[in-house]
């Protein structure tokens, strides 16, 4: 049987623990993360996701008989997906290491659905503010013209509970299908996803009045950061590992970073998406098209 896990696939590196390797590798298929194996699914047109067959090694079951995906998933004892919430990545929630370690910070099992999920409307840029793990991490902004590639995550209750925990620099909104269109690989619709958006704003580029890209490599990010800014190049220079180093070392240095980017005039307060997610949860049987 070929090996599935995320060592053996390289994508194992966790961005909290190693924050240059921010975002993480996202999940490159349709898949069940399991633990610490990806086991990929076959996306089918016109078969809701929890009747995809899951891959048994190289072979797949067509019939879907004892391996759909809810059919494994009420095997394993966990939710099906129609009771899990989709929840769509800007950023590190679509690598499943990133994934696996906010899970089992609260010892919660990582069985987690993951799709790559074409989205229109959404532009990924940088967060407006340094995480605790010392990365400048990326976050959505309206963008008319967007078509892109993002990956939903289907999460019970308790996992969305986690995820919300480990994102409080961020509100949790509902992003309507309607409005954003988001086509499954099976070419189905997906009728809407949670969406995390940041509350200090997405920093803008300078030179162009643009948002900077988010999501990309984030030695070239902080490089250009500290470039821009004198002040940022005293406080967190000469280099991102530097920066990674004292950011992630103390509180005061990450708000004075955020302070900075504030007074440089680099923040877009992000006013064009959805303000909430709801008074209850939605779930992906609520949402479906």
């Amino acid at each position: 049987m070929r090996r599935r896990s995320l060592r053996a696939l390289g994508l194992d590196a966790v961005p909290f623990r190693h924050p240059l390797e921010y975002p993480g590798r996202p999940a490159p298929e349709p898949c069940l993360l399991l633990e610490t194996e990806l086991l990929p699914l076959r996306a089918v047109p016109g078969r809701p996701l929890g009747a995809w067959p899951v891959a048994d090694g190289d072979t797949w079951a067509r019939d879907g008989t004892g391996r759909a995906l809810d059919t494994l998933l009420t095997a394993l004892g966990r939710l099906t997906t129609g009771h899990r919430h989709p929840v769509l990545a800007v950023g590190s929630n679509a690598s499943p290491a990133q994934m696996c370690h906010k899970l089992a910070a609260h010892g919660l099992p990582a069985d987690v659905p993951m799709v790559p999920v074409t989205v229109r409307g959404i532009g990924v840029g940088c967060s407006a503010h340094i995480g605790r793990a010392g990365y400048v991490a990326a976050a959505p902004y309206a963008d008319p013209a967007a078509e892109r590639r993002l990956v939903v995550s289907w999460l019970d209750p308790d996992q969305l509970a986690a995820v919300d925990a480990s994102e409080l620099h961020y509100r949790r909104v509902l992003l309507p299908g309607t409005a954003f269109p988001m086509t499954l690989p099976s070419g189905d619709p997906l009728g809407g996803a949670y969406l995390y958006v940041s509350r200090h704003g997405v920093l803008l580029d300078p030179a162009t009045g643009r948002p900077r890209p988010g999501a990309e490599d984030q030695g070239t990010l902080l490089s250009a950061l500290l470039r821009s800014s004198k002040r940022l190049r005293t406080l967190l220079g000469p280099d991102p590992l530097a920066w990674t180093e004292r950011a992630r070392a103390e509180e005061a240095v990450r708000a004075e970073g955020a302070r900075i980017f504030r007074e440089e005039g680099w923040i877009h307060p992000e006013g064009d998406l959805p303000s909430g997610s709801g008074t209850i949860d939605l779930r992906h049987a609520d949402l479906t098209p």
